[in-house]
Order: structure tokens, then C-alpha cells, then sequence
């Protein structure tokens, strides 16, 4: 069994690439049951955030598990598969598991120590989970992830001036209007970017919060947490003139704001500062927004920037958190290998007293009528005599499970002892 991991993020490819790939919550059944459905793939999940798309795969030993990965992310999001090709990365086996760990530790983060990455994670294995495409290999790998990235937390404070990009948004507004008191804020979608860009705004000193979202319900529940305002769906667009802050979130597939809305918007407030923050990907606003006087429009791109000037002081609490990675890393795969060889160890120990046993049958007529305490001393001498092979090749095959290239030395034993696979 072999695990990969291939996908694209923040690094590797810019927002306009990276939401073309995002997954809708409810198309993950679909996508799930389709990377199933090939031949090579015994397990998959699927990660898609703001910030990262990624497909991690158990397959067989000869799978080309890249190609897989990249035939499916192209045909499902219907994205030409050389523009693709040069964003994506591809992990396999140690290097697999190495990345799956430094994401659920937030090491490999936009902003280094968040906390989001893990909750976003443990609800891609929930999904992977009822849809049966997790159980065994990779399901072993993602446990024992979510582990590391507790032990991260409590081992080295990573987390402690970590912030959320619903944070460094918020501090992006702070940094072009200088202060957020006495401004009128419009959040659009209620997930929890959302309430969490709310919660930072009302610590901010933000005079008005107007919160709406699809659901109307969930608008009043997350306006409830901040003393804010709700806005019916279909009328926030005649409320942006009086808004100065607009942050959207939304989970909708296409823009929910075009540039002839901002622009009369900015023409009946007689051209005063509009500022848009747009952290959902797929976009919600239209890059053409910019071109407008006086409208400043950042994406979560935009971002970077912001989370740059935090990482610094972070280097030291993430180095700690890389020398936790390595070593689980390490104590993983020395595990799985062991389970690897388990069933040959197994069927060595099957073959050795099927042998065993055979020979007694043989000798028994031989050996006359014995008694109670000949019988017992004979099978102690014949079990101690299979200990004795089999202790050597099962020690070997044991060792040998932990060395990078131990498969040539286990696939030797195998067909020493001719051990059917």
C-alpha cells in the first residue's frame, strides 16, 4: 500500500487558479465516490479550503498515483490539465505523511499556527468517513495527524500569537482606515470566517455590524453573538452605500458583487472610501471592483502580506514543532511497516507448524504408544525447534520493515520460505 498526496495551495498557485479547483461541502459525496471508482484507489479524502485543494490517495504499489490524482482534479472541476499541471505538488509515502502532519500542525498554513486548518481536516475525514472511502491505511495517517497537531499545540506554543486570516483581514482594514471606530461593517455569509471576522470587528470599536447571509436564520443567530443587524439576502446590495467595510464569505459559486453595484454604490456616497475584503473561494467579488475610484478590494491573496509580518515571530515555536513532526513521522511509518509485514510473519509462522505437525504424523507410527508426559515433551521440543528457525527471519523481516528500502530484503525471506503473497 502507498500513500500520496497531490493538490495545490497558497504557495503554488494564485486564488484565480485555486478556486476553480475549491469543492462545494455537498459535491464531496460525488468526488469521493468517483476517485473510488478507480481500480487503483483502495481509500481517498478531499481537502478543500480557502487556501488548498488537495486529493490524498492508498493505492497499490504500482499505481501512478499522481496521475490519478490530477486526471480526477481536472476532469471533476473541468480545468485543462496543463494550466494545472504546473501548480500542483505531489507527495508520496514518508513525504505524504509528512505533509498530511504539518498541515493538521498549521505549519504549512497561510498564517502558521491557525487553528482553522485542523477543524477544516477533521470534517474532510468526517466526510470521507460516511461516504466509505477511509478505513485502514490512510485512515491510520489521519488519526495519528490530528494527534501530532494536539501534541504541537500543548508542546510549543505555536499557536499562542497565531491568527486566523479572518484576523489579518481585520487588520488590513485596521492599517487603510487607521481606525474601525465609528464604521459600518457588512459581513456577507455567516460561516465561521465570517464570525470570526465578526468577532474581531467588534473588538475593533466597529459602530454598526450588518450580517447577511442565505439563510436567514443563521444571519440572526451570528448578528445574536455581536449586537448586529440583520440584512435580507436579496436587499444588502441597496444597503452598500452606507456600508464602508464589506467582508464576504459566501459559499456562492460565482460573484455576488459586480462592478456596476460598487460603482453606484461609491456614486451615492460621493466618492467616500469603500473597502472590500474577499475571503471565499471561489471569489464573491469581481476583480473588476479595483478599477473603481476610491474602492479598495484585497482577496485572500492579498493577505499574504499581512501574515508575512507575523510569521517572523514565529520561526522559533514552528522549528520545535517541525523536530515533533519528524519524529511522528518517523514513529508512523516504523509502525505501518510493521503492519506491513505482519501477515508475512503470520503465514511463516502457519507454514513452519503446518510442517511441524506433518512430521509428527508422520514419525507417530514410528514412535509407538506414549504417555501423557512423552506426548508434552515432545511437542516442547519440536515448538522449540520451529522457535528457533523462525526466530532469525521474523527478526529480520522486523528490522528490516523500518529501512527505507527493506522491501527488497522482506520480498528475499518471502521467497525463501515460499510464502504465497
Amino acid at each position: 500500500m502507498r500513500l500520496s498526496v497531490t493538490g495545490l495551495n497558497h504557495k503554488t498557485a494564485p486564488v484565480e487558479v485555486r478556486e476553480k479547483l475549491a469543492f462545494e461541502e455537498r459535491a464531496l459525496g460525488e468526488a469521493l465516490r468517483e476517485l473510488k471508482s478507480f481500480p487503483e484507489v483502495s481509500e481517498a479524502l478531499v481537502l478543500s479550503t480557502c487556501n488548498r485543494v488537495e486529493v490524498a490517495l492508498a493505492t497499490g504499489d504500482e499505481a501512478d498515483s499522481r496521475a490519478v490524482a490530477a486526471g480526477f482534479l481536472a476532469g471533476s472541476r473541468q480545468v485543462e490539465p496543463q494550466r494545472l499541471e504546473q501548480h500542483l505538488y505531489h507527495h508520496q509515502d514518508r513525504e505524504a505523511v509528512r505533509h498530511i502532519f504539518r498541515v493538521a500542525s498549521s505549519l504549512d498554513s497561510m498564517v502558521v499556527g491557525e487553528s482553522q486548518i485542523l477543524g477544516q481536516m477533521k470534517t474532510a475525514y468526517a466526510l470521507a468517513k460516511a461516504h466509505g472511502s477511509m478505513g485502514g491505511y490512510l485512515e491510520n495517517v489521519l488519526s495519528r495527524a490530528f494527534s501530532v497537531a494536539k501534541r504541537v499545540r500543548n508542546e510549543t506554543e505555536i499557536g499562542q500569537s497565531a491568527v486566523s486570516v479572518s484576523f489579518v483581514a481585520v487588520e488590513l482594514a485596521r492599517e487603510i482606515f487607521g481606525s474601525l471606530a465609528g464604521k459600518k461593517v457588512l459581513v456577507v455569509g455567516a460561516g465561521k470566517m465570517s464570525e470570526l471576522a465578526a468577532r474581531y470587528l467588534h473588538r475593533s470599536g466597529a459602530s454598526q455590524i450588518f450580517v447577511t447571509n442565505r439563510t436567514h436564520d443563521r444571519a440572526v443567530e451570528m448578528a445574536s453573538l455581536f449586537q448586529g443587524t440583520v440584512v435580507e439576502y436579496n436587499r444588502f446590495i441597496a444597503r452598500l452605500p452606507e456600508i464602508d467595510i464589506v467582508i464576504t464569505s459566501s459559499g456562492a459559486p460565482h460573484f455576488i458583487l459586480g462592478k456596476e453595484e460598487v460603482k453606484h454604490a461609491i456614486e451615492v456616497r460621493r466618492n467616500r472610501p469603500m473597502f472590500l475584503i474577499d475571503i471565499a473561494v471561489p471569489r464573491n467579488v469581481d476583480p473588476a471592483v479595483n478599477q473603481i475610484d476610491n474602492v479598495f478590494l484585497y482577496d485572500i491573496d492579498d493577505l499574504q502580506r499581512v501574515a508575512e509580518q507575523n510569521r517572523q515571530g514565529r520561526m522559533v515555536r514552528a522549528e520545535q514543532a517541525e523536530q515533533i513532526v519528524s519524529e511522528e513521522v518517523d514513529r508512523l511509518l516504523a509502525r505501518l511497516k510493521a503492519r506491513e509485514v505482519a501477515p508475512t510473519i503470520v503465514r511463516l509462522q502457519e507454514q513452519l507448524e503446518q510442517l511441524r505437525l506433518a512430521e509428527l504424523e508422520r514419525l507417530r507410527p514410528r514412535l509407538g504408544p506414549l504417555s501423557a508426559s512423552q506426548e508434552e515433551a515432545l511437542e516442547a521440543l519440536t515448538r522449540g525447534i520451529i522457535s528457533k528457525i523462525a526466530h532469525a527471519p521474523i527478526a529480520e523481516l522486523r528490522r528490516q520493515a523500518a529501512e527505507p528500502d527493506g522491501v527488497q530484503a522482506v520480498d528475499v525471506i518471502r521467497r525463501v520460505f515460499r510464502l504465497e503473497e
